[in-house]
């Protein structure tokens, strides 16, 4: 019985990870999966074996494992070492002390084997049948989403939410950045539920909440890696507060749905357009006063947009290029 296995971090998973692992699995009779993950990063070990088991679900000549190790301890390097890889053979022998076969995408794997005295299969280390690698797609999440597997997606997608007062084009800008970004989008579902800001209730409020944070999960399926949402549930609990001077309780799950990695608050130094549903100018001015003490209190953290309607659009721009370059996988 031919015994191999993998090993890497994973972070992410990547469809370059995926064919490597079915190549191994065509040359062995049991092969294991290791999920190196370090006391330095963010994704936990197993939120990473979790994508590899849904990748490969049902597969029952293979198992996943999670080594949580210290940086301090193991020399965290993908560098074709040979002192490196003589630290790490001497662990896998002692974690797969009967296996006769490793197979790797990467130089170091022949060094691995020397060491364990087993053999190394390479697979496609040129990088040709997937061209990718986990730090291009933590690099730049929009053009690599290609090769992201579907059991990873989720948990990679980047929510940047226009929020501000009534009248300051929050709409606008949510269609026009989506569409720049050729990405999914969430328009408010307030405006759909309630007409007329002036005559609505508290269950009507609940409603929005509700659908608003169902049309985020439904945007959020992966088929894009950044969703552009027009408001979110701080919000309706502000015009809660505005409105009854009470507090609109929520499910948690909300809250979950709603969770973004970028606010951006529009200022309202812009022209007030009415059209017979919205709040006098005044109501309006005294409502951005009480979306800033709503998402004050829930720690939000904000990036104000002010200007006119084309330096709004351009500093948005900015920073979500900004977020999608720096952001760095978190779960």
């Amino acid at each position: 019985m031919v015994k191999g296995f993998v090993f890497g971090k994973f972070l992410p998973f990547h469809k370059g990870h995926e064919a490597m692992i079915s190549f191994a699995l065509s040359k062995c009779d049991f092969l294991s999966v290791l999920v190196c993950a370090s006391d330095k990063e963010t994704v936990s070990g197993e939120l990473r074996k979790g994508w590899i088991e849904k990748t490969f679900p049902a597969q029952r000549n293979m198992d996943v494992r999670v080594l949580d190790y210290k940086e301090s301890e193991l020399p965290n390097s993908s560098v074709s070492s040979t002192d490196v890889s003589r630290i790490w053979a001497s662990l896998f022998k002692k974690l797969f002390p009967d296996y006769s076969l490793v197979v790797t995408s990467e130089q170091y794997g022949y060094y691995l084997a020397e060491f364990m005295e087993i053999q190394h299969l390479p697979f496609d280390i040129p990088k040709k049948l997937v061209p990718v690698s986990a730090t291009h797609i933590r690099n730049d999440l929009l053009n690599n989403w290609q090769f992201v597997p579907d059991a990873v997606r989720r948990h990679l997608v980047l929510k940047v939410v226009v929020l501000g007062t009534e009248s300051t084009g929050k709409t606008t800008l949510t269609e026009k950045l989506a569409d720049y970004f050729k990405c999914n989008k969430v328009m408010e579902a307030g405006r759909d539920l309630i007409p007329d800001s002036n005559e609505f209730s508290i269950n009507d409020l609940h409603l929005v909440a509700e659908e608003h944070a169902k049309r985020i999960d439904e945007a959020a399926d992966g088929s894009s890696p950044l969703i552009i949402i027009d408001t979110d549930i701080h919000i309706t609990r502000s015009y809660c507060h505005f409105s009854f001077e009470k507090e609109l309780d929520v499910p948690a799950a909300i809250y979950h749905s709603n969770k973004a990695q970028l606010y951006l608050y529009l200022n309202n130094d812009v022209d007030y357009f009415q059209d017979g549903t919205r709040l006098s100018k005044e109501d309006r001015d005294r409502l951005d006063g009480f979306h800033r003490q709503e998402l004050q209190r829930a720690n939000i953290d904000l990036v104000e947009i002010k200007g006119n309607w084309e330096e709004r659009f351009q500093l948005a721009i900015a920073h979500i290029k900004k977020l999608i370059t720096l952001q760095y996988i978190h779960a």
